[in-house]
């Protein structure tokens, strides 16, 4: 009687921990990643990565203008929402954010953030950069060029 009492039990503790670990797994796999987006940690890791060439012409402070306002202009275009801790993941279309773009967007911010850009590959490596830091904190997906068609 006591056999089978245990029996019963641990088969009981077995389907209780099945059910609930089967359950926060669905709920975690339908909940955005938390991805923390630190200015100063993406400025270090983005300065890191630069040419020396680039790094001797950017400063620390222009560098982290550069950031906010590819940060801006990610918010403007709705890539960087408000509320996303714990929010179910609702992206219906692939969203594919260019190089190009985000490049020559801060070249044309640099002159009203009073920065002199001396060569535009400068703004080139800043965005690489900063899209890497992007992947590194996991804040993106994969690369357009990497998806299979």
């Amino acid at each position: 009687m006591t056999i089978l009492f245990v029996v019963i039990s641990a088969l009981a503790v077995f389907a209780i921990a099945a059910i609930t670990i089967g359950r926060e797994a669905r709920r975690l796999d339908s909940v955005a990643p938390r991805a923390v987006y630190d200015l100063d940690e993406a400025v270090e890791f983005v300065a890191a990565r630069l040419p020396s060439d680039s790094q001797a012409r950017l400063t620390y402070e222009e560098l982290r203008k550069l950031l906010k306002a590819h940060m801006q202009w990610l918010h403007a275009k709705g890539l960087q929402p408000r509320d996303v801790i714990d929010r179910r993941q609702d992206i219906e279309d692939e969203v594919v954010v260019g190089e190009e773009t985000v490049t020559a967007f801060l070249l044309g911010q640099a002159e009203s953030l009073r920065i002199e850009v001396l060569d535009d590959v400068d703004v080139v490596h800043v965005v690489r950069g900063h899209l890497d830091y992007f992947e590194a904190i996991g804040a993106v997906g994969p690369r357009a060029d990497e998806i299979d068609s």
